[in-house]
């Protein structure tokens, strides 16, 4: 019998505010089995821009990622947040190591082909060095990634956090039964996104498509769920979206995704 694994992915406003980003890493502590952390930080790095006089661009809740661009998500992503996450674990007494995909050679990519969009400095997952991963599981030091790879000759790619949590969820199912949570700060997929109370509880792939085509999921939400599927036709036991209360207690409000 496979050992249980879960890998969260957090993002949305918890992100942006340190008490429910304090809040959330609490709730994440508790899981009682062995755990990766995945996190964003878009808004973080679109303010930053907004700053630096650099303007953002997004294409179906995807960042395209001018050089410009990449420096700062660079930035923002694999040092800021990934850094104060991982500073903040430690000060709670668990071991965390803060990683992007170029640490320890663990997520390569390549670039995304100009052709139908350019997305500019974006990376398509290549492979996920899991015996790497497992070694800081098996050493009990907790990875915090950010969405920043590499394509091994030296050029750093920024790739959606909702798609390295997919993808480590999957590489890491060989050896773990493996579930996924993508974490915000609503308490699942909302039918109507001003009733915080109106959550869809499951959605399968037929229903996703009509949500889609009725706009009721839209934008950021987009890369979450084509992730999720995909988590689920390659073998990941369990993708779920919802808030910080429900990592802990799965009778909380929550939307769980099904083939």
């Amino acid at each position: 019998m496979k050992t249980k694994l879960t890998v969260v992915k957090i993002g949305g406003e918890i992100i942006n505010n340190s008490d429910k980003l304090d809040a959330f890493l609490e709730d994440f502590i508790r899981l009682d089995q062995p755990k990766i952390l995945v996190h964003g930080g878009g808004k973080i790095a679109t303010e930053l821009s907004k700053k630096l006089g650099i303007k953002t661009r997004m294409h179906e809740g995807r960042r395209i990622t001018s050089k410009e661009n990449l420096d700062v998500v660079t930035m923002v992503y694999a040092g800021l947040i990934n850094k104060k996450i991982t500073a903040t674990l430690q000060a709670k007494g668990c071991n965390a190591v803060g990683l992007s995909g170029a640490d320890a050679n663990c997520i390569s990519a390549t670039k995304r082909p100009a052709n139908p969009i350019d997305y500019g400095f974006v990376g398509d997952i290549e492979t996920i060095n899991s015996k790497v991963i497992d070694l800081f599981v098996n050493n009990n030091m907790i990875p915090i990634f950010s969405a920043i790879c590499h394509d091994t000759n030296g050029q750093l790619l920024n790739t959606n956090a909702d798609t390295i949590a997919s993808e480590i969820a999957i590489s890491m199912s060989k050896q773990y039964d493996t579930d996924l949570f993508y974490c915000f700060e609503k308490k699942g997929v909302l039918m109507d996104v001003n009733d915080e109370n109106s959550v869809i509880e499951k959605i399968n792939s037929e229903d996703y498509q009509s949500l889609k085509s009725k706009k009721i999921i839209h934008d950021g939400m987009l890369p979450k769920m084509e992730n999720s599927f995909y988590a689920l036709n390659n073998k990941v036991s369990k993708v779920m979206i919802g808030n910080t209360s429900s990592i802990n207690n799965r009778d909380e409000a929550h939307t769980l995704l099904t083939l």
